[in-house]
């Protein structure tokens, strides 16, 4: 279903409103959910309203214009957005984490910037990852200084919202041989954005591939990340905060089908009950299921209010932010159970007719197993483990 996006963007005032903008852009995406999914239709109106809602900026601070909303307010926000349509959900998560690094190395001048362009609904996309590489961490992308002007070259993959976007986030080794952050505008000579993003799931987020041949970039928009390795911070948690609430609201929309799907569904005959809703197995499943779900939703809660809490302080020490880590890690592995166990167990209590492609039941699995690949629990168990048993700190990156 089609809509007249407007092009004023709202300016959110609090929390509650970033709530409601949530669940406005939720109930559109919704509506054209299954088919965007199944024919890998992009929902370029979807991100729109996300724009023109304001939502892009709920985290910028309030001295530059935004409605800096608490993390939990954060977390509640995506997963509204994720419960109804994970794919549009996942699309500004790095735009999130992205102006959370620039609000952390940027100068006063570069974030005044960068935070009015989102907040007059501009969007940004990142362009860190490559493939081919070692580890996630590895670049072959280079800035390099040629005839008075910095050009980069090289080429991304899983460039999440790229097809959307205003501005790319490009990650590339400095000719000094440290990592930069560059922001460029998504139509400077020597960019091609191709969506050939074709996983099994979370198969609209524009994920693809950015290629860039002597791409011009404005020294003003080049960020020196050493600097985030100069003070203590806790980005690596405010980034995975995001993924968890991705996949709690890939398992509220898994499990709200499931309810509908199983009150559908037949029994098995040696029930010997009316319907599929009163087998004794099934009820078992559906309860195990929604404390799986409830533990996941109180484990965010709970690590976004320790965010929160550090918000408040400013300067944190490194035990601090490590606890930040263990923390989001604990509901990063309920999260991730909550999202593939109930997504498949939707299918099992379903029955045959679930699997039924007119249904798009299996979307949410497919969305989950995708999702849940960006940062894996064994290390998060691993993680834990260490801290716990060997009182050793979490490494400090995004993934953890």
């Amino acid at each position: 279903m089609s809509r007249l996006i407007s092009n004023t963007v709202h300016i959110l005032e609090n929390d509650q409103d970033a709530i409601n903008a949530a669940y406005q852009v939720a109930d559109f995406a919704l509506e054209g959910r299954n088919i965007r999914d199944q024919t890998r239709q992009l929902p370029f109106e979807e991100v729109s309203l996300f724009s023109q809602k304001g939502l892009g900026g709920l985290r910028i601070p309030k001295k530059y214009g935004g409605a800096e909303v608490s993390n939990k307010t954060l977390a509640h926000v995506f997963r509204i957005i994720n419960k109804a349509d994970s794919s549009l959900g996942q699309i500004p998560q790095n735009q999130i984490a992205l102006l959370n690094m620039i609000n952390l190395m940027g100068t006063e001048q570069q974030k005044q910037f960068i935070f009015t362009e989102i907040l007059n609904g501009k969007r940004l996309a990142n362009g860190g990852p490559e493939r081919n590489t070692k580890d996630s961490k590895t670049l072959n992308t280079k800035l390099h200084f040629e005839n008075g002007k910095y050009l980069i070259t090289g080429q991304k993959f899983y460039s999440t919202g790229s097809s959307f976007a205003d501005w790319l986030a490009i990650k590339a080794v400095h000719p000094e041989g440290h990592v930069v952050l560059t922001i460029i505008n998504r139509h400077s000579q020597g960019i091609e954005v191709i969506n050939d993003w074709n996983g099994f799931g979370q198969r609209t987020t524009s994920s693809g591939t950015i290629i860039l041949d002597q791409v011009e970039v404005d020294p003003f928009l080049i960020f020196d990340e050493r600097i985030l390795a100069q003070e203590t911070n806790y980005r690596g948690a405010f980034s995975q905060l995001l993924q968890v609430a991705i996949d709690v609201g890939i398992a509220e929309a898994a499990f709200a089908d499931t309810l509908s799907t199983v009150s559908k569904a037949r029994p098995i005959i040696d029930a010997n009950v009316d319907k599929a809703s009163f087998e004794h197995y099934t009820l078992q499943e559906v309860g195990r299921s929604q404390i799986l779900l409830d533990a996941a939703i109180l484990l965010l809660d709970e690590a976004a209010d320790y965010l929160d809490e550090l918000d408040a302080l400013g300067e944190v020490s490194a035990e601090q932010a490590g606890l930040a880590s263990i923390k989001v890690a604990e509901a990063k592995i309920y999260a991730n159970d909550a999202a593939l166990l109930i997504s498949e167990k939707l299918l099992e209590l379903g029955g045959s007719r679930s699997s039924l492609s007119e249904h798009n039941l299996d979307q949410h699995w497919r969305n989950a197993r995708v999702h849940t690949l960006h940062d894996p629990v064994r290390w998060k168990f691993h993680a834990l483990g260490d801290y716990y048993l060997n009182n050793k700190l979490p490494a400090r990156h995004a993934w953890i």
